[in-house]
């Protein structure tokens, strides 16, 4: 089983910025495809970012190119995600997750609970 624990949430005005980490463990964890998504309230949760299991290739949502960096360290079992120039719609929980079969598909094995982010206006 794996465990991811996301933290790094919280309120920022328009245009700040914040990172958002990802710890994972578990007996059987090892270095593998993750990504992060969001869910805004009253709406379905939507993929934000995703990296392959060595950190050299990602993938974004168009919503967020330019302006989120997804990073990795393995040494750490950490995924980030960098969050800058955020704007009011991206006021969402960000759930970070583990074990997708490539950084292009939506389905993974593992989930965080979650962490809230509020971006003022």
């Amino acid at each position: 089983q794996v465990q991811l624990v996301e933290s790094g949430g919280g309120l920022v005005q328009a245009g700040g910025s914040l990172r958002l980490s990802c710890a994972a463990s578990g007996r059987t964890f090892s270095p593998r495809n993750m990504g992060w998504f969001r869910q805004a309230p009253g709406k379905e949760r939507v993929f934000v970012a995703a990296i392959n299991w060595s950190g050299d290739n990602t993938n974004y949502a168009d919503s967020v190119k330019g302006r989120f960096t997804i990073s990795r360290d393995n040494a750490k079992n950490t995924i980030y995600l960098q969050m800058n120039s955020l704007k009011p719609e991206d006021t969402a929980i960000y759930f970070c997750a583990a074990g997708a079969r490539t950084i292009y598909s939506v389905s993974y094995d593992f989930w965080g609970q979650g962490t809230q982010v509020t971006v003022s206006s």
